[in-house]
């Protein structure tokens, strides 16, 4: 049986991510495996048509997201480990999602991703690069989605 000893859980704190985490906490308790968790703030765009944000204003918004997100996963963090005895590490990075998650896949030695899909369909699908269609493409291990 397939034992990971380290589960990378990206998250955006959506209700999709939500049941990521929980899956990746029942396995982890099977398992006695540790969970880190990982929020990627994304990049914003410095300029958009004919209007550009100043540099100072960007760090600032950035500094920001990173402060709310840091809080959020904190929360996260409690509410895992208040029901069920669980390893559980976090970090919050900043850059390109899919990125991001690889590159902490390949820092950490991870050796189970456990990921949301959002589940679009369709033309979506084609249009919106999917985060989790990425990260499986990309991954050095197995990935398991959340639906």
């Amino acid at each position: 049986m397939f034992a990971p000893q380290l589960i990378l859980v990206p998250t955006d704190f959506s209700g999709f991510s939500d049941k990521a985490v929980s899956m990746a906490a029942e396995i982890a308790e099977r398992t006695n495996a540790k969970i880190h968790l990982l929020h990627v703030v994304d990049r914003l765009q410095q300029c958009a048509m004919d209007y550009c944000f100043p540099p100072e204003e960007m760090q600032r918004i950035e500094s920001g997201s990173m402060k709310e997100a840091a809080g959020k996963m904190k929360e996260e963090v409690k509410k895992i480990v208040q029901s069920r005895k669980i390893d559980v590490t976090c970090d919050v990075k900043a850059g390109v999602p899919y990125e991001e998650i690889l590159n902490e896949q390949r820092r950490k030695k991870a050796d189970l991703i456990v990921i949301a899909s959002h589940g679009r369909t369709g033309i979506l699908k084609n249009l919106i690069g999917s985060v989790a269609e990425r990260v499986v493409r990309g991954a050095a291990c197995p990935v398991l989605i959340a639906r």
